[in-house]
């Protein structure tokens, strides 16, 4: 059953490698043996990640790239493929809000600078669907590999305040169906494409709106868990599990799936 379960062996590129979800990732995947290409367009958060991986005795390698870049993306792929012969897994982790893409609580949609929009949106649809093309390329040609994105609570339900991410967010589920049912009908049932929708986690782009300087909870924080059955925010290792699950032989026959990783928000009316 174990075996069911594993990644051992096989070839990760993880996208955000440098942030908080695409590390916690990465680590767990290098803890379970696969090998890990880190990309990032920060290299100073990605030399550090690289450290941090293979301090262990990880295999892992680190090379700057821009999502947003398909060139910069086919050099990345090239490389790993003249390194280890092949990419078995993406993980599409780069994404997020911006700061200027969070509407103030007394801030009106209308007056929502158009270059922010753009920001927010290209960063996460566009973050997720050009590194899909590329890498998912490898794949085709394999006839086998997983891709797996990142969606959100907020496109299961309007969320204030988040426009250009909710709608991001929404494209990428639906993006995730439609590459699933590509990839399944002109290259074969070994190549599938999911998503993970995370709940709320504390992280650094919401620790400001969550979380007061003092510590205590702020408003929109106490919204959030009245709304979350288990009362409580997820810790980031929570996604761990999921990831690895969806990438492994057990999942072998799930493909177009986005799977809720909320504490129940997602299933909760709020009544």
């Amino acid at each position: 059953m174990n075996e069911q379960f594993s990644i051992k062996g096989k070839v990760a590129v993880i996208t955000g490698a440098g942030g908080v979800l695409g590390g916690s990732i990465a680590g767990s995947f290098i803890e379970a043996g696969a090998r890990v290409a880190a990309l990032d367009i920060r290299p100073e958060q990605l030399e550090a990640r690289v450290a941090e991986l293979t301090a262990g005795g990880g295999e892992a390698i680190g090379i700057v790239g821009n999502v947003l870049d398909v060139a910069s993306l086919e050099k990345v792929a090239a490389d790993v493929v003249a390194k280890w012969g092949r990419v078995d897994i993406l993980l599409n982790i780069a994404g997020g809000n911006t700061p200027g893409g969070t509407l103030a609580p007394d801030a009106e949609f209308f007056d929502m600078p158009v270059a922010e929009w753009e920001k927010v949106t290209n960063l996460n649809m566009n973050g997720t669907v050009y590194p899909s093309m590329v890498f998912g390329r490898v794949m085709a040609r394999q006839k086998s590999g997983v891709i797996i994105n990142v969606s959100s609570m907020a496109a299961y339900s309007a969320i204030t305040r988040v426009p250009g991410y909710s709608a991001a967010k929404s494209a990428v589920a639906n993006f995730t169906q439609w590459l699933a049912t590509e990839m399944a009908m002109k290259y074969g049932e070994g190549v599938r494409v999911n998503a993970i929708a995370p709940g709320f986690f504390i992280g650094d782009q919401n620790r400001a709106v969550l979380i007061n300087p003092d510590g205590s909870l702020t408003d929109r924080s106490k919204k959030v868990l009245a709304k979350t059955p288990m009362g409580r925010f997820g810790d980031i290792a929570e996604l761990n599990g999921a990831v690895q699950f969806l990438c492994s032989p057990a999942a072998g026959f799930i493909t177009g799936a986005v799977l809720p990783v909320d504490g129940g928000f997602s299933a909760f009316s709020g009544v």
